[in-house]
């Protein structure tokens, strides 16, 4: 029994190990997006604007993973798809008050730093990455049309929420009904563990949050609140989160889908309703 109870943690330990390192090569990009807030916001240049320097890194970073191989060309148009929808988000929370960049720069569109689309785009990396290094498999995938229009309502109310009453109540409920049977399967050290989806939609978002205060600590942005000094960001940003990783999931895992269709290849580890995936307990 001794010998068991050892190996059975020496299976664990690595399977822990093995987990956090294929997240943190996952995290390339979110931790260059950092380093760069960091770096630039305790040393200054004069040759340029540090919104600017951050755009300029964001570039280069993404260059240096494609062609390192650590990117797809598919993975890099996600990204991009990404860095599209989540600067028209930007421009629009801004021109309403709902934070802003008060830093000077040649990048900017309406008071909007180009680099800040590559906020969402690093989310999106961070999803690809582990999707491929994880060898993510969904079961119980929703219908695509109710998986399209639910992405669709939660974006929209990103924006409506400011005229008439904000639906994320609502919106989580739907998202308790509509993948309250979708489970992720997830290899570590050749083991496949499995989780509720919904429960990793609400853990990547309050990890973002976490990142969100290290982002706003080194003057990223600010709320209006943070103006005079810095302040933790409100725990009620942790839904406004959730739902931006349920978006992001959701565009990623169809566009899979859509992409294991058009090449009809029944590839386990895309989206597929017809995969069955032995069921194995967490130990």
């Amino acid at each position: 029994m001794i010998s068991r109870a050892i190996t059975s943690q020496s299976s664990f330990l690595a399977q822990f190990l093995d987990f956090g390192f294929k997240q943190a090569w996952s995290c390339i990009f979110p931790v260059a997006i950092f380093a760069t807030l960091a770096l630039t916001h305790f040393t200054h240049s004069p040759l340029c604007f540090r919104y600017d320097q951050i755009l300029i890194v964001c570039l280069l970073v993404q260059a240096a993973m494609y062609f390192g191989k650590l990117e797809t060309f598919d993975e890099i148009k996600v990204i991009c798809l990404f860095h599209f929808f989540g600067l028209a988000l930007e421009i629009f929370k801004t021109h309403v008050g709902s934070w802003s960049y008060p830093e000077a720069g040649l990048t900017k569109i309406l008071g909007v730093p180009l680099y800040s689309g590559f906020l969402y785009a690093s989310v999106a990396s961070y999803i690809c990455q582990a999707w491929r290094r994880l060898d993510l498999r969904l079961e119980h995938w929703p219908k695509s049309v109710s998986c399209t229009i639910l992405g669709c309502a939660i974006y929209l109310n990103f924006f409506t929420n400011h005229w008439i009453f904000d639906f994320r109540w609502v919106l989580f409920a739907l998202v308790f009904l509509v993948f309250r049977k979708t489970t992720v399967y997830y290899t570590v050290a050749g083991y496949v563990r499995h989780m509720s989806l919904v429960l990793s939609f609400f853990l990547i978002g309050f990890f973002i949050w976490i990142a969100e205060n290290i982002s706003t600590f080194l003057h990223g942005w600010q709320y209006p609140y943070q103006a005079q000094h810095w302040d933790i960001v409100h725990a009620g940003k942790i839904s406004s989160w959730c739902l931006l990783v349920i978006i992001s999931i959701i565009l990623v895992a169809q566009l899979k889908h859509i992409k294991s269709r058009a090449a009809d290849d029944a590839d386990p580890v895309q989206i597929d309703n017809t995969v069955k995936v032995p069921s194995i307990s967490m130990e």
